[in-house]
């Protein structure tokens, strides 16, 4: 798959400067100045100009009523692209293969429970088949479903519920990145660890 964001270096994210006109911004990105127009924004994804560069985005598709997936599983793995700069986006009239994604399922359950079987941990899991197709060879390099998940509490601070998050061994005081709403913290870990599995999986089928 190619996939190209000029003038990009690592992430998608981007700080609105100044509002020139309606859907007219001056943004910040890595330091830099981009000028952006967004022409069009709908449920299956983006049209916008960067820099005088038209860009088209599809979104993932979304076959939950999880509001927002499709949106942030995109993000997340056009932010994994960039930052491994391994394959360049782009147009997918242009591209040599095609990443597509689709989320099947959304899970949020009770995970653990006390003696007196009182919920303390539920588990926030994404479920999404990949499908990476060759577009030159006219065929799949890669067809796999993945999950990922976060864990959160019903506290409402993330940074003092004695919940590993996240799944890295780390909690509370001790993860520096434990903070937020407790349900989004933990549907942002579960699509951040997908894009990291589609990316690796990716990378080892190259």
């Amino acid at each position: 798959m190619e996939f190209k964001l000029e003038d990009i270096e690592e992430t998608f994210n981007g700080e609105i400067i100044n509002e020139i006109s309606n859907n007219e911004y001056l943004i910040k990105i890595q330091d830099k100045e981009h000028h952006l127009q967004i022409l069009n924004i709908n449920s299956s994804g983006m049209e916008f100009v960067l820099d005088n560069h038209f860009h088209s985005v599809n979104y993932v598709e979304n076959q939950t009523a999880e509001f927002g997936m499709s949106e942030s599983v995109t993000e997340n793995l056009l932010v994994k692209f960039n930052e491994e700069n391994i394959l360049r986006v782009t147009d997918e009239d242009q591209a040599t293969s095609i990443l597509r994604g689709t989320i099947t399922r959304v899970s949020d359950a009770p995970y653990t429970f006390t003696k007196e079987e009182a919920v303390t941990e539920y588990r926030f899991t994404v479920h999404m088949k990949v499908e990476w197709y060759d577009v030159r060879e006219d065929k799949n390099l890669l067809e796999k479903s993945f999950s990922g998940w976060g864990a959160y509490g019903l506290s409402g601070d993330i940074s003092s519920d004695a919940i590993d998050n996240d799944g890295d061994g780390l909690i509370d005081g001790e993860d520096d990145d434990e903070f937020g709403d407790p349900r989004e913290f933990a549907t942002t870990v579960a699509v951040t660890k997908i894009a990291e599995d589609v990316l690796n999986e990716i990378m080892t089928s190259w």
